[in-house]
């Protein structure tokens, strides 16, 4: 028989072996539901995201950007005000569609199907089936998606007699939607690329509006019609000077839901209106109202309602919380407007513009900048970039970094957290550090690119334009000295020219990757 006190030790022993055991389990378990709960409470704050995309609007239309602008805008430069603005901001090609894919995907759009112009009615996607889109990034990464506007990235539409709907491939026909089976839902547009919630239309030519997948309207146009439409009955038709105060009215009911949602996931929306684009569909009630002419008075009525989806954010409390983008798919159509000038042609506008005038009574849109949009100078090219994020984005900021519209992906994936892989967004480089105040030079080079494509390369101070069919060489400007591109140094510079030919063809070639260019 053991001794008392050996029992008595063993018996100690047992105690403090049972209590340690169970504080390292209630250890462990705190641990883990510590480790939970952050988790949870960083899925929280991620940011909800505004992404607002002008069409058709120019580098100069902003007070805060061009100090002679004759539009007032004071709630987009209210936002410069609060945040940074890019002065050296590019869409990679001077008209919307693919500006448009290199900001859905962080890809430049000559690597896609479509090499260069704009998807004419009905054309396919140009987003290829499996690749990653902003949208579908974000949802991934726990948002909640919606847009509202524009697409025009291409969908398939059903027809009544399973041949390609009337008018395919083109921009205006008379029998358009004539064998377009409105009953059913449309195919590999928006919904499908990422976006839980959408109302819009693809192609304005089209006139078709869609809710998700469902046609559900259409544009009434100046320009085009559905009249040859069967079993349009169900249709709403929306008259194009409305168009934008409906948008603004579905985005703050989109929000309002968001901030009733008792889910709480963090949101994402894109907010894409026709505007200023032609037909120029002012409102009655703006019309008159700037010394800028009627395309004047379209910029003053977006700018008015992009100040009611942000009031609408600043009295939900959520504005700390909220990063906002503000961009333009490419520059102006218009070189001058004003009211006594006519812009209801822009191509007779553009033709008369070939010097600057200095008419206190007329308005550049595009600033001081060359060329207008559909062009590969700086008018066409260059846009306004405004990012605000209270508490992270230092406030009245302007940055002179080369950004692109492409590198809002890996952007935007870095503030969320989101590893891209390494075949993803291949032209979207990180530019958190500058969007932070912290100045990186992450991108030296951008390739932009003209309606027809014709290709130019801008690296650092310096920007170069291949010869077109008219040209025997092509064009170099220093852009640090000569913004407005008037003073051509192409045969000043042969070495640099060489250089920047080779790596405008690297950067194009399909072997191209953008560790080269960092």
């Amino acid at each position: 028989m053991k001794p008392l006190k050996e029992i008595a030790n063993e018996k100690a022993t047992k105690f403090w072996l049972r209590k340690y055991c169970f504080s390292s389990v209630l250890a462990l378990c705190v641990l883990v539901f510590t480790s939970c709960k952050e988790k949870k409470e960083e899925s929280r704050t991620l940011p909800n995201i505004i992404l607002i995309l002008a069409d058709d609007l120019g580098y100069g239309d902003l007070g805060s950007y061009n100090g002679q602008s004759l539009v007032p805008t004071p709630n987009l430069d209210k936002l410069a005000s609060e945040g940074i603005s890019f002065t050296n901001a590019y869409c990679p090609v001077s008209v919307c569609t693919p500006s448009r894919y290199a900001l859905m995907t962080g890809t430049y759009p000559f690597r896609s199907w479509k090499k260069s112009g704009v998807l004419a009615n009905y054309e396919p996607s140009m987003i290829s089936d499996g690749q990653l889109t902003l949208p579908k990034m974000l949802q991934e990464a726990g948002y909640t998606t919606a847009g509202f506007g524009k697409w025009h990235l291409g969908a398939n539409f059903p027809t009544l007699d399973g041949l390609k709907p009337a008018g395919y491939g083109q921009f205006k026909s008379e029998n358009n939607g004539k064998n377009i089976d409105l009953s059913k839902p449309i195919e590999n547009g928006p919904v499908d690329k990422g976006f839980e919630n959408w109302y819009g239309f693809s192609c304005a030519s089209e006139c078709w509006v869609m809710e998700g997948n469902d046609i559900v309207a259409a544009l009434q146009h100046e320009f085009y019609n559905i009249d040859a439409a069967k079993g349009k009955e169900h249709i709403e038709i929306i008259p194009s000077n409305e168009y934008l105060k409906l948008l603004t009215k579905k985005s703050i009911a989109f929000l309002s839901q968001r901030f009733r949602s008792p889910d709480k996931n963090p949101f994402f929306l894109y907010f894409a209106p026709y505007v200023p684009h032609i037909p120029l569909s002012v409102s009655d009630e703006f019309i008159g109202k700037t010394k800028a002419g009627t395309y004047g008075d379209y910029v003053a009525e977006l700018d008015t309602y992009i100040g009611q989806i942000l009031d609408t954010l600043e009295s939900s409390g959520q504005a700390d919380n909220t990063l906002i983008l503000f961009a333009s798919d490419n520059g102006s159509q218009f070189e001058r407007t004003g009211i006594h000038i006519n812009n209801a042609n822009p191509s007779n506008d553009l033709a008369s513009v070939k010097e600057k005038h200095n008419d206190s009574e007329e308005h550049h849109p595009n600033g001081n900048l060359k060329g207008s949009k559909w062009t590969i100078w700086e008018g066409g090219v260059r846009m306004p970039f405004i990012a605000k994020w209270p508490g992270k984005i230092p406030t009245g900021m302007k940055s002179d970094k080369i950004f692109a519209l492409n590198d809002v992906m890996a952007t935007l994936g870095a503030l969320v957290n989101y590893d891209l892989p390494e075949n993803v967004a291949i032209d979207s480089y990180d530019q958190s550090l500058n969007f932070l105040g912290k100045e990186n030079n992450i991108r030296n080079t951008v390739v932009v690119q003209s309606s027809n494509g014709q290709m130019g390369l801008r690296k650092g101070d310096w920007k170069y334009i291949q010869p077109n069919e008219n040209e025997l060489q092509g064009q170099l400007y220093n852009l640090a000295e000569d913004e407005s591109e008037s003073n051509d140094l192409i045969n000043e510079h042969f070495e640099l020219v060489e250089e920047m030919k080779k790596e405008l063809l690297e950067i194009t070639s399909n072997t191209y990757s953008k560790n080269q260019n960092k």
